[in-house]
């Protein structure tokens, strides 16, 4: 399986980065690598996962409350987004919609 984190996704992994980072020194890179850790796994267990919203998957970090929305194309995984599942559902919905029109999709 190969795997695709595309623009959007990064920019959400950006952005936890920051939010952790101004938490405590350090643990914005503690977050990437959990959530890069998390993501890698996909290589293997993408599709196991239950699907929450049309043909999006969701796998929940084992360290954070964050959701790694995910698609299947072919035999790629393609990472649309990373969100902190504290967010309101519908502004969650809102974002992964959005990937949809991500550019490098």
């Amino acid at each position: 399986m190969r795997l695709q984190v595309l623009e959007t996704a990064r920019g959400d992994l950006i952005e936890g980065f920051h939010f952790y980072e101004n938490k405590e020194e350090n643990l914005g890179r503690y977050f990437i690598a959990s959530l890069y850790s998390d993501i890698e796994s996909l290589k293997i267990f993408a599709g196991i996962h239950p699907q929450v919203y049309k043909d999006y998957y969701r796998a929940l970090s084992k360290n954070f409350p964050f959701g790694i929305y995910y698609t299947l194309e072919a035999q790629t995984v393609l990472v649309r987004a990373v969100v902190d599942c504290r967010r309101s559902p519908s502004w969650i919905r809102k974002h992964i919609q959005n990937t949809r029109t991500d550019p490098s999709s």
